[in-house]
């Protein structure tokens, strides 16, 4: 078995604070002297759920508490560059951030402001690192629908210039998917990627709203469309790329065990996944670790892991230069001995 860490690799679906290291959320919360709970502290990974509203409120608590560590420009840039060598380090080479403004506006001077922070930052980190990177401007589910409108116009404003995608994060269960879909039609007409998240809290119906109404390009999670036959086929005939996290998805009691996640079945279906961290500092694992698992789980050989990077970059929004790259060290990662680290 190669070792993973060294095969090339993109990544689609890692949230904006959700990427803080586990010790930067310590330091930074000593530092201006912020009591986090013992299950972002001696109890980390904290143990979730989102079987019901209230456990999922329970994350988005947490996933609050951590955000509010975020205090200077210089929190901000080291957030990104740390998420930039994290990746490195787990063969990344293509880095898609996802990040929804407003939830950091009020600190950093209003959401242009803070977009520009992040684009910004996210040059300094790819300059840095090597590491190619774009940001997804997500909204929020929980909030108005014209709140998403705002967000669609920013994202729109900064197409082509490092924000390459759109996407609805939070609770699925909340709000109503439908009336999202004006700001969609504003990011598509921008020409930017579709990506709201669908298919893993609510099952295959939600993922044929996201089609429907929202024009979705890739799905975040998406998963659940494997209890729909009929639906699975019409996400692999329009190549709709599913952004599957297993490790966040036993966390928070979508599948029981890793063994349950149904890779296998949408592989077999023809589906193009790209495995994602989703947010490391909850869940407590990265990008390498989601082909690790997977491949404990499912005994997948060298070259299904091999398959999976490879659909990961044709997924992405990646220049063509850094896609040839990218494609071209996987083949060399399959083709080279089988060598795992220590």
């Amino acid at each position: 078995m190669r070792d993973l860490h060294l095969l090339p690799k993109a990544h689609l679906h890692l949230h904006f604070t959700g990427s803080m290291r586990h010790g930067t959320l310590l330091e930074l919360a000593e530092r201006d002297g912020i009591s986090l709970p013992e299950s972002l502290v001696s109890e980390w990974p904290p143990h979730l759920s989102a079987a019901d509203e209230k456990g999922w409120f329970r994350f988005q608590r947490l996933y609050d508490v951590a955000r509010s560590v975020l205090r200077t420009e210089g929190d901000v840039r080291r957030l990104v560059r740390e998420a930039a060598e994290d990746d490195v380090r787990d063969g990344g080479g293509w880095l898609e951030i996802q990040v929804d403004p407003s939830g950091y506006a009020a600190r950093f001077g209003g959401i242009t402001a803070f977009t520009d922070l992040v684009l910004d930052a996210v040059v300094e980190a790819s300059r840095e690192t090597g590491l190619g990177m774009a940001v997804v401007i997500a909204a929020n589910r929980t909030r108005h629908p014209l709140d998403a409108r705002t967000l669609a116009r920013l994202a729109a404003q900064y197409a082509g210039r490092g924000v390459v995608g759109f996407g609805l994060s939070n609770d699925e269960r909340r709000g109503t998917t439908e009336d999202f879909g004006p700001a969609f039609a504003i990011a598509e007409r921008a020409g930017l990627m579709l990506a709201p998240h669908g298919g893993e809290l609510l099952g295959a119906d939600h993922v044929r709203t996201c089609l429907d109404h929202l024009h979705a390009d890739r799905l975040g999670h998406g998963v659940r469309s494997v209890e729909d036959p009929e639906l699975l086929e019409r996400v692999v005939s329009c190549g709709v790329a599913l952004e599957v996290c297993p490790v966040s998805n036993v966390a928070l009691g979508v599948y029981s065990d890793l063994t349950s996640v149904p890779l296998p079945q949408l592989l077999a279906a023809g589906a193009t996944i790209a495995l994602g961290a989703d947010d490391p500092l909850l869940f407590g694992s990265r990008l390498a670790a989601q082909y690790a698992t997977m491949r404990a789980a499912h005994d997948l050989d060298d070259a299904t892991l091999a398959e999976l990077a490879r659909m990961s970059v044709r997924a992405s929004r990646a220049p063509s230069d850094v896609r040839t790259r990218l494609l071209a060290g996987i083949d060399a990662w399959l083709a080279g001995p089988d060598e795992p680290s220590p």
